[in-house]
């Protein structure tokens, strides 16, 4: 009966009942994890964009310097090859300047035996005729370098600024006769350059950049060029000294505005034939060359003084001094055209010499010396600009008849004034504020008539049309204008030289005021506006 099932044993095997149910989530803990996610993701991205940032910088970095070590490798390379083509090319230059000393050594000796020697430092002989004088002309140029006569060759250049095209064209070949061209050009020099020791005298400025400029080619080597400068260290080491004397004296005499053009454009041109140029005097040679820009070997001297960096600021600093077409010849030597067209420039320049020379005819003290300062304002314009188009080519930008048509009719009134301002007049009417009066025979006596009013003074050059705006009155400083023969192709040395005065006598009023100092009312002489 054991094998029967037993009712408390089946009680005993059934389910357990199942669990209650979990309670629902809670939403905070839902936000909690959601804003865990987001800061989480935020953090991330944040991570791989400064990751990312680091590697393209470091990508950026190691490009620039890739390209940096290849420029030197490139660069080094160069320099060896340099060096290498250098190193060969000594020994024949070695042998030519040898055999050209030996050569030149000959050529004095039979020249001081079959000459006769003269004074040659008075030599004052014209030599206008070029034809047939022409021979003698060279044989004595070329007698002074082969005997290493400093004096006399610089008595025999400075006496014929005529015969400069002829001189710039046969110095170079002449100081090759040289046994030690640069000396001679030194010491030729001395006397006005770096001080000028003379009591009196002319300008002579251009003879000393005339020798300057021929001794560059003369001493360049005759493989590598202006590479390498033929220049012994002492001479070398005397230039330096020179320069430095410039410099002090420079400095002694006011700074830039006290020094002449001339003076700054053999110093700057010192510097560069002996390749002396010092990087400490960089802001100085900008001011010089600022200064003087309106010579017209300015630009290549900037260039070669290392100022071609800084050519788009000296550029804008003439525009800003009214010295456009200055500025338009700075932009064609360093190829800056694009930046700085040239017939924006051309035109701003007319527009301001017609705004000052309208503001000078106004002028109701002296209306007739304001007409034609005024007039020669424009003339001097409009000539610098036609000239600037025709150097440049630009006349299918900016076509110059109208401006030539101007020019004309501003010439002939001005030429039919003159001929009104020297109609006959009473000669010997006294001025009306009791000025001395000459004897009606004063002519024929030497010390018959001595004027009482003081002598006009020397006035500096100024680049800028405001000299034009401040007054008329004293007389305005003018520097060389551009004109025919001051800016071309060919240089030409003698850009202090002013032109002539205009002369002639101008009516004036009976109760003419004083004006600077002139007291007879009747206008000095003075040199042509500045273009």
């Amino acid at each position: 009966m054991s094998s029967l099932h037993h009712p408390s044993s089946a009680s005993s095997t059934t389910t357990p009942p199942p669990p209650p149910p979990s309670p629902p989530p809670d939403f905070d803990e839902f936000q909690r994890q959601t804003s865990l996610m987001t800061s989480c993701t935020l953090l991330w991205k944040e991570l791989s964009d400064h990751f990312t940032f680091l590697e393209q910088n470091l990508k950026k970095k190691s490009d620039d310097l890739q390209q940096k070590l290849q420029s030197f490798d490139n660069s080094t390379k160069t320099h060896f090859d340099l060096l290498e083509k250098r190193d060969a090319t000594i020994n024949n230059s070695i042998d030519f300047a040898l055999k050209r000393v030996d050569l030149i050594k000959k050529k004095s000796f039979l020249m001081i035996s079959q000459r006769k020697l003269g004074n040659n430092e008075g030599d004052n002989e014209d030599f206008d005729e070029i034809g047939d004088k022409n021979n003698g002309f060279l044989i004595k140029l070329r007698s002074f370098c082969l005997g290493m006569d400093y004096k006399g060759l610089w008595n025999f250049v400075s006496l014929r600024k005529k015969m400069i095209e002829l001189l710039r064209f046969e110095m170079p070949k002449a100081l090759e006769e040289c046994l030690d061209p640069p000396r001679i050009v030194i010491e030729a020099i001395s006397d006005v350059f770096p001080v000028d020791k003379r009591e009196r005298g002319n300008d002579l400025g251009w003879a000393c950049v005339l020798l300057l400029e021929s001794l560059v080619p003369v001493i360049c080597d005759s493989v590598l060029g202006k590479e390498r400068v033929l220049v012994s260290p002492s001479i070398k080491e005397k230039a330096k000294a020179i320069a430095e004397t410039w410099k002090r004296s420079f400095e002694e005499r006011g700074g830039i505005e006290n020094v002449k053009t001339p003076d700054v454009h053999t110093f700057l041109q010192h510097l560069v034939t002996f390749g002396i140029v010092e990087k400490d005097d960089v802001g100085l040679y900008r001011k010089l060359v600022v200064g003087s820009a309106w010579r017209k070997q300015m630009p290549k001297l900037a260039v070669s003084l290392g100022l071609g960096d800084d050519m788009p600021g000296m550029i804008d600093e003439l525009i800003s001094r009214g010295q456009q077409v200055d500025a338009v010849h700075f932009t064609y030597e360093v190829g800056l055209v694009d930046k700085f067209p040239p017939v924006p420039l051309l035109k701003d320049f007319l527009n301001d010499a017609k705004k000052a020379a309208s503001s000078i005819s106004e002028d109701p003290n002296n209306s007739g010396r304001a007409a034609l300062l005024a007039a020669k304002k424009e003339q001097s314009a409009l000539r610098a600009v036609i000239k600037c188009i025709e150097e440049y080519q630009l006349e299918a930008e900016f076509p110059p008849e109208n401006l030539k048509k101007r020019l004309e009719l501003l010439e002939k009134t001005k030429t039919d004034k003159r001929k009104e301002a020297e109609a006959p007049a009473n000669k010997r009417m006294r001025a009306s504020n009791g000025g001395p009066m000459p004897p009606a025979k004063a002519g024929r006596s030497t010390n018959a008539y001595v004027s009482s009013f003081p002598t006009p003074p020397t006035y500096v050059m100024s680049p800028s049309h405001s000299q034009y705006l401040a007054s008329v009155l004293p007389y305005p400083p003018s520097p060389a204008m551009y004109g025919p023969g001051s800016r071309s192709p060919s240089y030409t040395y003698s850009p202090e030289a002013a032109s002539p005065p205009y002369v002639g006598s101008y009516s004036t009023p009976m109760n003419y005021p004083i004006y600077g100092g002139y007291c007879s009312g009747i206008a000095p002489a003075y040199q042509q506006a500045y273009y």
